[in-house]
């Protein structure tokens, strides 16, 4: 008797050794969030975290999160992630996507994850900014771009055509008073290129090549030029800090910007948004401005990407999209969320979800890298007026087929 129970003993034992031990089942699976937010949109972010950790405790799953200085995000992401040190999940804007893609092992593809459902969860455009070479490889979780913001006491009623915009913009300049109807960073691409856009420009074509010099580019430029010195609705060298004062000074009728110039104005000022105007002289085709899109990405080397995206489905859900937007003030990139009384009924997000449909992606190829520097001295030698709108193009796209022959050749 005594060795048959020592054989039962012994062979439970060895069953049991290959049994999950209550322990292992419920073993917790640790997820690192990386965001470079602050204030009230860091506040809405940790809330989500908070709620998905408390709906997926049974499973064991639980995200802790990092804000990182937005200045050293970048290449804090490059540095690490590819060597398996960095986060499970990162959010950050579509224009470094490309570059991350290229260098290796920092981003999963998600096209295995995805269903026509998920997909038409996202503003189209949102959806694609997420898109490199044919795959996806984020969900898109909110957008901001340039808008036209009003001084409703200079101008009750805003311009839907550039022609309205020029009327209304000669009635309230005063240059000796030092008053505009219209301030806005003219001088910095990413700003110039609602006009680029609307006259069809852009900087790259289908094939992948630059464009910086194209008719419709210059068209751009050229009528810029129309704003500053024939109709002369514009200060001269705007600087961010002289915007915001004219426009707190009731100084400047309209302003061309995005969320961000929303937190300066004044408490007294009493302002409207609208989407930027159509182009009379490109045939009524509306202004288009860039639009970054921040994703919700699952890092290659993540070793629990299913609840990585589980996450990312999670955040950018209309539950997800209605906290980011009444408590975060973000434009979600969730289509429904739009729907809701409250989003509904709230001025900014509505007048930023009517742009977004006439905005442009910024492109998130690593080509685009090679693009600002050169932009930007032509942007400056075109209003300096050191050189035509057509020849600053031309040396902005001798440089940087050159600078994007060196990279391709990498």
């Amino acid at each position: 008797m005594k060795n048959l129970r020592w054989m039962f003993a012994a062979a439970s034992a060895c069953v049991l050794a290959f049994l999950p031990s209550a322990s292992s089942a419920a073993e917790t699976k640790e997820l690192v969030l990386w965001h470079g937010y602050r204030a009230e949109e860091k506040a809405a972010l940790e809330k989500l975290v908070g709620q998905f950790n408390s709906a997926h405790a049974a499973e064991g799953i639980k995200v802790t999160t990092l804000a990182v200085p937005y200045d050293a995000y970048a290449d804090k992401i490059s540095a690490t992630v590819p060597r398996g040190k960095g986060p499970d999940v990162f959010i950050f804007a579509q224009d470094r996507l490309g570059g991350w893609i290229e260098a290796g092992n920092t981003v999963e593809p998600i096209d295995f994850y995805l269903d026509d459902e998920l997909k038409k969860r996202f503003i189209p455009s949102t959806l694609q900014a997420m898109v490199y070479r044919g795959t996806t490889y984020g969900l898109p979780l909110n957008y901001k771009s340039i808008t036209l913001i009003y001084n409703k006491k200079l101008v009750p009623t805003p311009p839907k055509t550039s022609g309205e915009l020029v009327t209304m913009a000669k009635k309230i300049t005063d240059k000796k008073a030092g008053r505009f109807g219209l301030a806005y960073a003219y001088g910095d691409f990413y700003y110039h290129a609602a006009l680029m856009n609307g006259f069809g420009g852009g900087v790259f074509g289908a094939d992948g090549a630059p464009t910086m010099n194209s008719p419709a580019n210059v068209k751009a430029a050229d009528q810029l030029l129309k704003w500053m010195d024939k109709d002369g609705i514009l200060p001269a060298e705007p600087t961010t800090a002289l915007i915001t004062s004219l426009f707190n000074e009731g100084k400047a009728g309209m302003v061309f910007s995005g969320p961000w110039f929303l937190g300066e104005i004044a408490k007294g000022v009493d302002y409207g948004l609208a989407p930027l105007p159509t182009l009379d002289e490109a045939g009524g085709k509306p202004m288009r401005p860039w639009t970054t899109v921040e994703g919700v990405y699952v890092a290659a080397p993540s070793k629990n990407k299913d609840a990585a995206f589980e996450l990312a489905k999670f955040l950018t859900s209309t539950e997800g999209a209605k906290v980011l937007a009444l408590e975060g003030r973000q434009s979600p990139a969730n289509q429904a969320v739009y729907s809701d009384p409250k989003v509904a009924a709230d001025a900014q997000l509505k007048a930023f979800r009517a742009q977004v449909d006439t905005a442009v992606p910024m492109p998130n190829v690593p080509e685009m890298s090679m693009v600002w520097g050169h932009a930007t001295s032509a942007m400056s030698s075109i209003l300096k007026k050191t050189a035509t709108p057509k020849a600053a193009l031309d040396a902005a796209q001798k440089g940087v087929a050159k600078d994007v022959a060196s990279l391709r050749k990498k």
